[in-house]
């Protein structure tokens, strides 16, 4: 492909595997390290849900597949919708597609397969799992397509990843909870997390992106008041963490106080990861991006489980 050979010797992305081995060239073509920031999440969904019910292994298993498998798909949808952008924008024409590392035809199988093995999970998993895995696959992937017609994208992909946590509950429940607005005010917060951050990732592309008629947050508004929009978000996500503590069934000392703690990580995360992104510096994008919101998820998960774990098992 011409894009290959015009694109030897380029800027390589952050967060991608070096080498000729099919498992580096495929893990950056999905960009397998972006999995750590909604992962967490649908297994926090899984810990809440194991309060009022009793999880097995294989629930915890299919639960984790199907999230790993849509995103698969999503991602791989993506690269292959955006492989003409991405050969022409510098940040990205070392991606596979430009490249010619992975052809077009081995992506859009992967695509399938990947699907595929998302429904035959939900299908594993419940009823109710099943009936929806078409809806949330529609979803992720029309992501896509988005900022073809919308500055709003970014939320599309953080309602797109917001079903992890709901996801994780209704895998081992298949049922709604209750209070009723747990679940969504629990998605309101990863929504507006995924948002905020994806704002930021957006930032160094909004002059790509304008001449090539794409839309997006930094693109519209510009870079200085893309990142008040951001900050927005992220106080938005604080703000929803801290109303699904109030909101939580009691569950015992120790699991608010870890709950509580996971909140104040998160907000403490999420202000330095504000101080490292200024509109005439975006040097340390990378660190705010992948280090702060990996770090963010994990530590949150981990407080959770913790709670969970210290207050003994289920009776």
């Amino acid at each position: 492909m011409s894009g290959a050979q015009a694109t030897v010797g380029g800027p390589r992305e952050g967060q991608t595997f070096v080498g000729p081995s099919t498992f580096a060239k495929w893990a950056s073509f999905v960009k397998l390290p972006h999995t750590v920031f909604a992962l967490p999440f649908a297994l926090v969904g899984v810990t809440l849900a194991s309060w009022t019910h009793a999880v097995t292994v294989a629930q915890v298993g299919w639960a984790v597949l199907a999230f790993t498998s849509a995103r698969f798909a999503a991602m791989a949808f993506n690269r292959l919708v955006d492989r003409t952008f991405d050969a022409l924008n510098p940040r990205t024409q070392q991606r596979e597609l430009p490249r010619g590392v992975i052809s077009v035809g081995a992506a859009r199988l992967s695509v399938v397969l990947a699907g595929a093995l998302f429904v035959l999970s939900a299908w594993m998993l419940n009823p109710l799992c099943l009936w929806l895995s078409p809806i949330a696959l529609g979803w992720v992937l029309c992501y896509s397509y988005a900022k073809r017609f919308t500055r709003y994208a970014h939320l599309w992909l953080g309602l797109g990843l917001s079903i992890a946590p709901a996801g994780g509950w209704l895998a081992v429940t298949g049922a709604w909870p209750t209070p009723w607005w747990l679940l969504p005010l629990l998605s309101i917060g990863v929504a507006s997390w995924v948002a905020g951050f994806d704002v930021l990732y957006a930032l160094p592309d909004a002059e790509f992106d304008r001449t090539q008629g794409l839309f997006s947050i930094p693109a519209a508004i510009g870079v200085p008041r893309a990142i008040v929009m951001a900050r927005v978000l992220h106080t938005v996500t604080v703000l929803a963490f801290v109303l699904v503590g109030v909101a939580l069934p009691a569950a015992g000392a120790v699991a608010g106080i870890a709950w509580w703690l996971g909140v104040a990580l998160a907000a403490t995360i999420l202000l330095y990861e504000h101080s490292l992104v200024k509109a005439n510096d975006l040097s340390k994008l990378d660190a705010a991006f992948f280090t702060m919101n990996g770090v963010l998820s994990i530590l949150f998960f981990c407080c959770v489980i913790a709670g969970r774990l210290l207050a003994g098992a289920r009776t």
